[in-house]
């Protein structure tokens, strides 16, 4: 894995665009968000099995966003949406590059 990765991460860094990395949990792939991905143009790459250690999001993203987040209380979904949006849209382009 170490080794395929080494060759394509020139292509990944120099490339435009999002890439998500995901499981196979079906939320991930379900009809509805893989059409939602085309359309907003988002290349994906499936997690290899058994590489907890090929998720850094667990680490970076979803740390802050949890720090973020903690003792807040939200009573409708949509505020919970929009406050998860505000983070991300604090955040500039270096905080992604490092998950």
């Amino acid at each position: 894995m170490r080794k395929k990765l080494s060759v394509l991460k020139l292509a990944l860094v120099n490339r435009r665009g999002p890439i998500l990395l995901h499981d196979n949990a079906k939320p991930h792939v379900s009809k509805t968000t893989v059409q939602k991905l085309k359309k907003l143009e988002c290349e994906t790459l499936l997690h290899p099995a058994y590489s907890p250690d090929l998720f850094p999001t667990d680490y970076h993203l979803f740390k802050e966003l949890e720090l973020h987040l903690r003792q807040k209380k939200f009573t409708k979904s949509d505020d919970l949406k929009n406050n998860v949006l505000e983070f991300l849209d604090s955040r500039d382009r270096s905080f992604f590059q490092m998950a």
